[in-house]
């Protein structure tokens, strides 16, 4: 198993270690529900430094990333961030992504974990343009700062003007006196807001202490695996493997709004032609109205007993108190307020199809 730069602190801090995507992470440092709330309230830190990120550059970059990516990378500046994902021939997805352009003809990539030599070896096999790639995953360490209170922690530590980055844009500056490779992006999974603090693994145990000394006065916590899938649940957000994988098109999924048909991209044409014509299945957020707790995997079923869908991902929701969960089910049971049950053991629980996001600040 690998671990992270901040492996030692986690070890430190009591958190529990469990393998994730290759890496030993932290699930946990006590309670993840006090995790999730101190986010959700004020400021919590997740080390996500297993994430993978990849340099795209020269004349032949943008080619490459419209080529293998749904979104329109045209659109991007220097200083823009745009979730993306990578379809594949078949329909599905080969993985979630944010596409940052550090200058011209420059980009970064950042990839699930667990997919990193998947993406790198795709991308690379649709490289026939020459554009240049570098894969620098296992020299850089990205932390989460997320919360309300993440500004004021940071800003404690940075020159960066962070109330002018908006959501989605990014500036390369300083945390202390660490200049070298440091990327402070507003962006984050959590839905609570934040920043995302990128640099390189020598300087990742000092920037960790930094922010964590600089977020005492708002009682910043560490943050482990598990209150991060809480949160992002909350908000709707997929996650790779769980709501989204190899099988599911963007457009089932609810990201057609990432899937652009100005530009060819792999499988463009076919997935325009699922949106036009509509997919037989969607992913849907519900609630629980009877107590208990959606696992993925679990059967959704209509009010008639039919099996309608299924589970993708589910937890209880610390922020709202009660069941949620995400699943596929057959289009016609998509409309928000549809009575669902889901099949929890041997019984059936009754859900309602819900809006997302569940939780709303």
């Amino acid at each position: 198993m690998k671990k992270t730069a901040l492996y030692d602190k986690h070890i430190a801090l009591g958190a529990k270690m469990v393998p994730f995507a290759g890496y030993e992470m932290p699930v946990r440092y006590g309670s993840e529900i006090e995790e999730h709330h101190a986010v959700r309230k004020s400021v919590g830190m997740f080390d996500v430094s297993h994430m993978g990120e990849f340099l795209v550059s020269g004349p032949h970059a943008l080619e490459l990333i419209q080529k293998v990516t749904s979104n329109d990378a045209s659109k991007l500046q220097v200083g823009k961030v745009q979730y993306s994902c990578l379809p594949n021939a078949e329909g599905g997805i080969v993985d979630d992504l944010l596409v940052y352009q550090l200058k011209e003809n420059e980009y970064m990539l950042v990839v699930n974990a667990s997919n990193i030599q998947k993406d790198w070896d795709w991308i690379e096999q649709h490289n026939d343009v020459g554009a240049e790639m570098e894969n620098i995953s296992d020299n850089v360490s990205l932390l989460a700062v997320q919360g309300p209170k993440a500004i004021d922690v940071i800003q404690k530590l940075t020159s960066v003007d962070l109330p002018s980055l908006k959501y989605y844009t990014f500036s390369k500056g300083n945390i202390g006196d660490i200049t070298d490779g440091v990327v402070i992006s507003a962006t984050g999974y959590t839905g609570s807001g934040g920043f995302e603090v990128y640099v390189y693994n020598e300087f990742a145990s000092q920037v960790w202490d930094a922010i964590m000394a600089a977020g005492q006065e708002y009682e910043i916590k560490p943050a482990g695996l598990g209150s991060r899938d809480t949160l992002r649940l909350e908000m709707g957000y997929a996650l790779y493997g769980n709501d989204i994988d190899d099988t599911t098109s963007p457009i089932e999924a609810g990201l057609g709004w990432i899937t652009k048909f100005s530009k060819e991209f792999t499988n463009s044409i076919n997935l325009k032609k699922q949106k036009e014509a509509g997919a037989e299945r969607r992913l849907v957020g519900f609630q629980m109205e009877e107590k208990g707790i959606p696992r993925s995997g679990y059967e959704i079923l209509s009010v008639q007993d039919e099996v309608i869908g299924v589970v993708t991902s589910g937890s209880m929701s610390p922020s709202l108190g009660m069941g949620i969960g995400m699943g596929y089910v057959n289009s016609k049971y998509t409309r928000a307020d549809t009575d669902i049950f889901i099949a929890v053991r041997n019984k059936k629980l009754k859900a309602k199809v819900a809006k997302l996001p569940f939780y709303k600040a």
